[in-house]
């Protein structure tokens, strides 16, 4: 497979490593400094582009890799996107999109569990949710995108949260999530619910990058050929 990398960070080196190990080509690595070079004839040789750049200029990126019609895995966090216009405008170019805040296959069994506690306790109001997340000093959003995720899932699962907020801000109705920036932790997502008479906590811990990694290669196998939008879920049947 041909892949063009779009953002040459940590996670960008990672892909590329990996992705030649596994006999793909990189055909291209774009950045801030020559996206402009981003055009039709580079689009015929790219079956793929695997793109982790900044909260800014991921929107643009997908859209102008869609309108090329390539297809793009996109594992950027912290913008927000509409996926009924993202399934749209890849049909009509013949392209598919994949995007998850965490490629990682541990994180998304991890996102089913929660969803399931969550659920559960729906009915059991004595116990109050709260997160903590932990990542690299290097990371700029606050909270990631796989806290805003786990976040979101257990507003839907359970019907005594309404939304997400940073601490200090406390509200019974909203999930307080705590952010840690420290050292070169790569990723660490705690749920806790509490009660006057018990804890029970749910935890995520990545030790290196390879997971999300892997996990990016495979989406882009995946949408390989295929059209429209994609998540984990739908990688991983979930």
């Amino acid at each position: 497979m041909n892949i063009g990398l779009i953002g040459y960070g940590k996670m960008g080196k990672s892909v590329e490593t990996l992705a030649l190990k596994r006999g793909h080509n990189i055909v291209s690595i774009l950045d801030i400094n020559n996206i402009d070079n981003l055009n039709t004839d580079l689009a015929k040789k790219i079956d793929v582009a695997i793109e982790f750049s900044t909260p800014e200029s991921a929107n643009s990126n997908i859209v102008k890799c869609l309108e090329l019609g390539i297809s793009v895995v996109s594992g950027t966090t912290g913008w927000s996107y509409n996926p009924d216009e993202l399934d749209k405008l890849a049909k009509q170019n013949n392209a598919a999109i994949f995007i998850a805040s965490n490629f990682s296959v541990g994180v998304n069994l991890f996102m089913e569990v929660n969803k399931k506690l969550a659920g559960l306790m729906e009915t059991f109001n004595t116990y109050k949710v709260n997160m903590e997340e932990t990542h690299h000093i290097h990371k700029l959003d606050k909270p990631s995108g796989t806290a805003i995720s786990l976040a979101n899932d257990i507003i839907k699962e359970n019907s005594r949260y309404v939304n997400w907020k940073l601490k200090p801000e406390n509200d019974i109705h909203n999930i307080q999530i705590e952010s840690f920036r420290e050292g070169e932790t790569i990723g660490n997502h705690k749920i806790i619910w509490n009660s006057e008479i018990d804890t029970i906590s749910i935890e995520h811990n990545a030790k290196n990058r390879s997971g999300f990694t892997s996990g990016a290669l495979l989406a882009a196998e995946y949408i390989n050929g295929k059209t429209g939008f994609y998540k984990m879920k739908d990688l991983l049947n979930l």
